[in-house]
């Protein structure tokens, strides 16, 4: 059977990735892209949350064989450094073993897998957005340069054009297809804290920087210049909020307040929030995400999350990853290739939404609680002490391949055993008495019972 001819709609990660495992192969992959190429031309600043890289999107690298020369450029980040609004400080580990996450660059990564597209024989055609999909007849609409509309009928589509993809928008006036979006309240905005003298980090270099502020918050993830990329997740309206920051010396005014040990790292802060843009956080979901075997949505067009879990790049490639598995066990049958694929990742990727936006408010407030914070000390002893019975629902997302959907599923029955244990006071000091240690035990063994 002849090998298909394959079209992506975008040249961002997934579909970069895509492309990788397609050519690897041997299909014929074009891919036509909305903006221009980032590598000759600079692409505007303002919108360029790191990523967080961690072990489904390593897998997927791996299998395009990009993980070395990625490595290069990531930062590990063992654990979260709180910036509490009493002016403490606090280093929270992730991880039991000492398990990272990574930031990097959204650009650089980009742009290397872009390189490594081309490499393996793909054609990325740039500045040509689709203005529409015919889904029926599996035709794109490439709107030209010049204005004009050129029309290519495919043989089989992938949509990789994210949160927005015309595809997906195509797809979800389809005859029974299920379609959802939603908005949260909070928008966000990209500040700089710059390298200090001779290119140091200002600040801890290994920690993805939280400042909580209960409705709202600010984090900052290291690059390998010695700055930081900051994030303020911020209300659109109300009091504070963007709406509400009108001026500069407001910007400076309240910065100075919530952010002291901040601001004096920031000596951009004011143009910055002034000039960059304001963007909004939306979740989409979509169901079917195929049409037979002819067409199908990938990564955030499929899926699209907040930022919360810093799992949105990472369970795109994740899709990757299936695919290559399915492509390996079902040869050229696409038919059973894109149904498995939507069989086995629409679940995970419903379950990651929902983890995405439960972590938002544990970001943003949670983390400032002492009786949480206590709560994350009790679950890294329970994991050491209790290996392969007890793992956290937050190592579980970010240091395993564990289905996102298990995981979510664990968030009820973990929040029974934890709030037991410290209803029974002092975990530390108790669970080395026998009749306490039983105890645990037992509440540990009707946890497994429910998981």
């Amino acid at each position: 059977m002849s090998k298909r001819a394959v079209t992506i709609l975008g040249a961002g990660l997934v579909g970069s990735v895509l492309a990788v495992l397609l050519r690897k192969r041997g299909y014929e992959v074009t891919i036509y892209e909305r903006r221009p190429d980032m590598r000759k031309e600079t692409i505007g600043a303002g919108r360029s949350i790191n990523l967080a890289m961690s072990n489904r999107g390593w897998k997927a690298l791996e299998l395009a064989g990009l993980r070395e020369d990625i490595e290069a450029i990531a930062i590990p980040m063992p654990g979260r450094f709180l910036h509490q609004e009493d002016g403490s400080s606090a280093f929270q580990a992730y991880g039991k073993n000492g398990e990272a996450i990574y930031s990097v660059s959204r650009g650089e990564l980009n742009k290397k897998l872009m390189d490594l597209a081309e490499q393996h024989g793909a054609r990325i055609l740039f500045n040509q957005r689709c203005s529409r999909v015919d889904v029926a007849a599996n035709t794109i609409f490439i709107q030209q340069e010049d204005g004009s509309e050129q029309a290519i009928t495919c043989d089989l589509l992938f949509g990789a054009d994210g949160a927005f993809s015309a595809l997906r928008t195509a797809m979800s006036f389809t005859d029974r297809t299920n379609f959802s979006q939603f908005y949260i309240e909070a928008g966000y905005k990209e500040l700089n804290i710059p390298a200090g003298p001779n290119g140091a980090w200002q600040i801890e270099k290994n920690a993805l920087h939280i400042w909580p502020r209960h409705n709202y918050m600010m984090i900052a993830l290291p690059n390998t210049d010695g700055s930081f990329t900051c994030t303020l997740f911020f209300p659109f309206e109300g009091n504070p909020s963007f709406a509400a920051l009108k001026t500069e010396a407001e910007v400076q005014a309240f910065f100075q307040a919530q952010f002291p040990d901040a601001i004096d790292l920031m000596p951009t802060l004011v143009h910055d929030f002034m000039h960059n843009p304001v963007s909004s956080l939306i979740t989409t979901k979509i169901f079917p995400w195929r049409n037979a075997d002819r067409s199908c949505l990938i990564g955030d067009a499929a899926h699209a999350i907040v930022p919360f879990y810093g799992q949105g790049m990472n369970a795109g490639f994740e899709d990757c990853s299936v695919l290559e598995a399915l492509m390996e066990e079902h040869g050229e049958d696409w038919e059973t290739i894109l149904r498995e694929l939507e069989q086995q990742r629409k679940p995970n990727a419903d379950a990651v939404a929902d983890l995405a936006l439960n972590n938002f408010i544990e970001m943003r407030d949670k983390v400032a609680d002492p009786v949480f914070l206590e709560r994350k000390k009790i679950e890294k002893e329970l994991g050491r002490r209790y290996a392969g019975r007890f793992n956290s629902v937050y190592e579980m997302v970010s240091f395993s391949h564990t289905p996102y959907a298990y995981a979510l599923h664990c968030t009820k029955a973990q929040d029974v055993l934890l709030g037991r244990i410290m209803a029974g006071g002092d975990f530390f000091t108790n669970i080395e008495q026998p009749e306490y240690a039983a105890q645990v035990e037992q509440w540990l063994h009707e946890y497994e019972a429910t998981v």
